[in-house]
């Protein structure tokens, strides 16, 4: 089991794992051994995730989200495959967490005078600075 939330955990028959040979540093160890880990979790059939979370999960714009919507998750940083299996699950733990919370609604408000005055004042610096920059003689 993967513990999420108190109220959410993962049953290990919704994740599926496969290893293969990693890149990076190792020697000749490397190319004998499969410590990458892929770790795959079908995010719209899994049925320990609650509608609301599944929905904010696949509106995120992942890269890692394939088009039917199963997260696959790479892990190589390490070299042994303990490490890199450990590593994978708690990102996907991390990435789930991350859509509990419900994002806040924006309140749209006006800009306040005084901002609106700043801004044109600003504006006009910018413009006295830019037209003494131009050379044009001043007959003032």
């Amino acid at each position: 089991m993967l513990i999420v939330s108190p109220s959410i955990t993962l049953p290990e028959s919704e994740l599926f794992e496969r290893f293969l040979r990693a890149d990076g540093p190792g020697g000749q160890h490397v190319n004998r051994t499969e410590s990458a880990v892929e770790l795959r979790f079908d995010v719209i059939n899994s049925p320990s995730l609650p509608e609301e979370i599944r929905t904010r999960l696949l509106a995120r714009r992942d890269r890692r989200m394939t088009s039917e919507s199963v997260l696959v998750i790479q892990g190589r940083r390490f070299r042994d495959q303990a490490r890199n299996r450990d590593d994978v699950r708690d990102r996907l733990v991390e990435i789930i967490r991350g859509v509990l919370v419900p994002p806040k609604k924006r309140v749209a408000t006006k800009p306040t005078r005084a901002s609106k005055e700043r801004r044109l004042v600003g504006k006009q610096q910018r413009g006295k600075i830019k037209q003494a920059r131009s050379g044009k003689p001043d007959f003032e």
